[in-house]
C-alpha cells in the first residue's frame, strides 16, 4: 500500500480561491491522500464552499479565528498521513507535485530528508506564473540552505515542501505567537531536524501573490514588526546551532542588514537590538539608503515621506497589476473552478 499523504489547508476569508485550491489537491495523481481544510473563523463563504467538496473525500472543519499557525496545528492534529503537504487556501499544486516528490522520497528511503520544488508567482492567471530559479533550487545541506536564504534574502514558498510525519513531529508545532514569517521560522526548525533538502525539478507550485495585505507583509504594524524581529533572532540562533563560523556570522549580519529598512527609522528600540546583535556577530550595520526611486523624495521632503512612499507606491503598483490581470482573466472566459465530477 502506498503511504498516505495529508494535504493540509488553513483557510480564512478565501471564498474566491478555496475551490480552485481544493481542485488542485483532488487532482493530485498520488492516489493515497487525505485533504483537510481548517476554516479559521472566516466571515465569508469559505467554509460553505469547502463543505461542497466533502462528497469527494475532503474534510472541512472550523474553529474560532486564531491565526494561520493555529489552523495549521489543528489540521495536523486531525491528520493521519505518513507525509505532510502544506497548502495555503489560495495556492495551487501541479497535478503530479506530490507524486514526483514521493517517487524521490521512496528512492531515498529516508524519512528525514526534505523534499522541495520550484514555484512561480501569479495573480489571477496561473498559466502565466513566472518560475524564476534561485540558489535554493537545488539539493542542499541544512546549513548551506539557511546560509543562502539569509545571506541572499531568499525563501521557499510553503507548499513547495513535502515532509515526513516523523520530521514534522520532531520539528514541533507552528508558532502561534508569530503574526508574520511563521512559515520561515517553522521550516527552519524542520531543517534543523532533517538530513538535508532534495530539490525535485519536475514538481511545481503556483503561488498566488496577495499583495501588501497578505500575512507576509510587515508594513508599519508594530505587532508584525515585533514578530518579524523575533523570527529573525530565531533564524540566527538556529543557523549558529548548526555551524558557528565566520561565514555563518557574516551571513547573519547580512541578513540583519537586508531587513533593517523594515524597522528604520521609527523602531529605535528594535534598531538598537539589531545593532547589538550585529556587534556580537563581529559586524556592523549601516543606515539603510533609499533606492534612486525614493532618494529624491528624501532629499526634498524628508525621510518620513520617503519611507511612506517606499511602502505605498508598491501597493499602488500591485493594485494596478492585479486589476489588469483580473480583467484579462475574465476576458479569457475563465470560470471559477467547479466541484469535480463524481
Amino acid at each position: 500500500m502506498k503511504p498516505l499523504v495529508s494535504i493540509l489547508i488553513p483557510a480564512y476569508n478565501a471564498q474566491n480561491w478555496i475551490a480552485g485550491t481544493l481542485c488542485s489537491a483532488l487532482a493530485q495523481t498520488w492516489p493515497s491522500k487525505e485533504i483537510i481544510v481548517v476554516d479559521d473563523g472566516s466571515k465569508d463563504q469559505t467554509l460553505e464552499i469547502a463543505r461542497q467538496f466533502e462528497a469527494y473525500g475532503v474534510r472541512a472543519v472550523t474553529q474560532r479565528n486564531q491565526g494561520a499557525a493555529a489552523a495549521r496545528n489543528a489540521a495536523f492534529s486531525l491528520s493521519r498521513g505518513d507525509y505532510i503537504q502544506w497548502l495555503d487556501a489560495d495556492d495551487l499544486l501541479s497535478p503530479e507535485k506530490v507524486a514526483k516528490q514521493m517517487a524521490v522520497m521512496q528512492q531515498l528511503r529516508s524519512k528525514h530528508t526534505l523534499m522541495s520544488c520550484g514555484w512561480g508567482n501569479f495573480l489571477y492567471r496561473y498559466n502565466r506564473a513566472q518560475f524564476v530559479p534561485t540558489p535554493l533550487w537545488c539539493d542542499l545541506s541544512p546549513t548551506e540552505w539557511l546560509v543562502r536564504k539569509m545571506a541572499q534574502n531568499l525563501h521557499m514558498q510553503t507548499a513547495t515542501w513535502l515532509v515526513s510525519r516523523e520530521l514534522t513531529e520532531a520539528a514541533g508545532p507552528w508558532d502561534t505567537a508569530l503574526l508574520g514569517d511563521d512559515d520561515g521560522e517553522y521550516f527552519c526548525r524542520v531543517l534543523l531536524k532533517s538530513d538535508g533538502v532534495r530539490f525535485v525539478r519536475d514538481a511545481r507550485v503556483y503561488y498566488r501573490i496577495s499583495g501588501t495585505g497578505s500575512l507576509s507583509c510587515v508594513g508599519i504594524s508594530r505587532r508584525k514588526q515585533d514578530a518579524q524581529w523575533r523570527s529573525m533572532q530565531l533564524h540566527i540562533t538556529y543557523l549558529r546551532s548548526l555551524e558557528d563560523t565566520s561565514r555563518v556570522r557574516e551571513a547573519c549580519v547580512t541578513y540583519l542588514q537586508n531587513w533593517l529598512n523594515i524597522f528604520y527609522p521609527d523602531r529605535t528600540d528594535l534598531l538598537c537590538e539589531m545593532h547589538a546583535v550585529a556587534g556580537d556577530l563581529g559586524g556592523k550595520l549601516h543606515v539603510p539608503r533609499f533606492s534612486w526611486k525614493y532618494a529624491w523624495i528624501e532629499s526634498i521632503c524628508g525621510i518620513q515621506l520617503a519611507r511612506r512612499a517606499q511602502m505605498q507606491l508598491p501597493q499602488l503598483k500591485w493594485s494596478l497589476l492585479r486589476f489588469y490581470d483580473k480583467i484579462l482573466f475574465r476576458l479569457g472566459n475563465h470560470q471559477p473552478p467547479a466541484v469535480p465530477a463524481g
